[in-house]
């Protein structure tokens, strides 16, 4: 209790057990069966539900084997990406631990950490209670985050979804309570995690962790699988795509016929706009998230309908700037299965209201450069060291410049703790869809990005990286403190 800042205020409702191990596991019915590394066995590791004013404790033990004859380290820290948590449940970096010794800095010995979920809005001092609702997020997910090794590990399969509902966002479709949206719920509310692998010539998963540019697979999956089929109603589908991958770079469509079909784009980061958008494609770079509605009632039945994905990678470096054609496959939807029952579910024209952006509030402008350094990945000509690079105020806001100096790279760059809000994309407004909050901000080539930021309601250590994990790894992430 005592090393946890928020227990005593939010003292844990839930409890969990997860446990991180081998498994085997099956990416196409012509590979063989293999080990991989996920929570509780499993790739994508266990799905959590989780809901505001819940508070949650989740004991994670780490069962990995101490030697490990592949790539990757049996050391791990886990990282829920990117709920308003304090810093020591946070997952950091440098605070690894294994079934029998522990990383420097971690104060609990022994197999496993508990990691304290308030499950709180931002915003608890000011606003009292549990926050300011504006600020909810809703699609997360939870991955290692061990230094030096975050992008073979979670290659290996340390990656799962993370789901957190309340009152407006309320996991049912038909839910009577006049604040609830209403979206699409239960069965009809899908994750899709996207990643991509490589395997050598016997079928195995292999990975270069060598490569300091970026790894890029030549085989494309979807929850583990390798180009999967899903057999749908006619009716309306959430999707929960997350860009889970190492280096690439998506741009998603729907496809029927050849024909791009228009989706409902509702949600950006796990945060919920404040009006949907209608939209062809949605890009993201590594661990940007994007809900999307899909109404399958309009396709004839038997229908194959396909997620494709644009955008062509011939390395880590970024994406090339001509479109694929045709796409690839990514998912393939199936328009056969009978309805259920009515489909009460909706999008209504408002979502979720967006906390204002008072820039008297802030008190400093930073700016950092994500640039190559001395061989290495660096933010402002330094590597990660673990000494703080910045520390805001606790209650404080400031403004951070993401800078890319270089033609030739792109970097999605996330900041731990806070969703932040876009000011200026190279010097004019965001695009629509990059108007609510968020926590990964892609900076392309020669690009620069203004973000307004908020430090509130706890105080400790977190990081900024990029989160093309490779360059993570080599190292290019900086440690930030929030302090009194």
């Amino acid at each position: 209790r005592s090393t946890h800042q928020a227990f005593t205020r939010f003292p844990p409702q839930k409890f969990y057990r997860l446990d991180i191990k081998t498994g085997s596991h099956s990416f196409h019915p012509e590979l063989p069966r293999q080990e991989i590394w996920g929570y509780d066995g499993t790739v994508p590791g266990a799905l959590f539900h989780a809901r505001y004013g819940e508070p949650i404790m989740v004991r994670v033990r780490n069962q990995l084997p101490n030697l490990n004859q592949g790539f990757g380290s049996p050391d791990v820290s886990v990282h829920l990406h990117n709920l308003h948590t304090p810093s020591e449940s946070d997952g950091f970096p440098v605070d690894w631990w294994n079934s029998t010794t522990c990383g420097p800095t971690l104060t609990r010995a022994g197999e496993y950490k508990d990691h304290h979920y308030p499950m709180v809005y931002a915003g608890v001092d000011r606003f009292g209670g549990i926050g300011d609702r504006r600020g909810a997020l809703g699609t997360l997910w939870y991955h290692d985050h061990r230094v030096d090794f975050t992008a073979p590990n979670v290659y290996h399969g340390l990656a799962g979804f993370f789901l957190a509902f309340d009152e407006i966002d309320s996991g049912n479709e038909n839910d009577t309570n006049p604040l609830a949206l209403r979206l699409p719920s239960g069965p009809y509310d899908v994750p899709l995690m996207l990643s991509d692998k490589q395997f050598d010539s016997g079928g195995n998963l292999m990975f270069n962790q060598f490569n300091q540019d970026g790894f890029i697979g030549d085989k494309f999956l979807v929850n583990g699988k390798i180009q999967p089929f899903f057999h749908v109603e006619p009716r309306k589908y959430r999707f929960r795509f997350l860009a889970a991958a190492t280096s690439r770079v998506w741009d998603l469509q729907i496809r029927f016929n050849n024909s791009v079909q228009s989706f409902v784009h509702i949600s950006n980061d796990g945060n919920l706009l404040e009006a949907p958008l209608l939209r062809s494609n949605v890009t993201l770079g590594n661990a940007e998230r994007g809900d999307i509605v899909v109404d399958f009632s309009r396709f004839p039945v038997g229908s194959e309908v396909f997620v494709t994905n644009r955008l062509r990678h011939i390395d880590g470096r970024k994406p090339e700037k001509d479109f694929v054609n045709p796409p690839y496959q990514l998912l393939k939807f199936i328009v056969d299965k009978s309805l259920a029952g009515p489909d009460n579910s909706r999008v209504p024209g408002r979502l979720r209201e967006q906390p204002t952006v008072d820039l008297a509030e802030v008190v400093t402008e930073r700016t950092f450069a994500f640039a190559r350094s001395g061989g290495g990945w660096t933010i402002n000509d330094r590597e990660f060291n673990n000494r703080p690079i910045a520390s805001p105020k606790k209650g404080t806001a400031e403004i951070w410049n993401l800078v890319n100096p270089s033609g030739g790279w792109t970097h999605p760059v996330h900041i731990h703790f806070e969703e932040g809000r876009i000011l200026q994309r190279n010097g004019a407004a965001p695009p629509a869809w990059e108007r609510g909050r968020k926590d990964v901000y892609v900076i392309g080539p020669n690009e620069r990005v203004r973000v307004f930021l908020r430090f509130r309601d706890f105080l400790g250590k977190y990081v900024m990286h990029c989160h093309n994990t490779i360059h993570e790894d080599h190292a290019m992430m900086s440690r930030w403190d929030i302090v009194a």
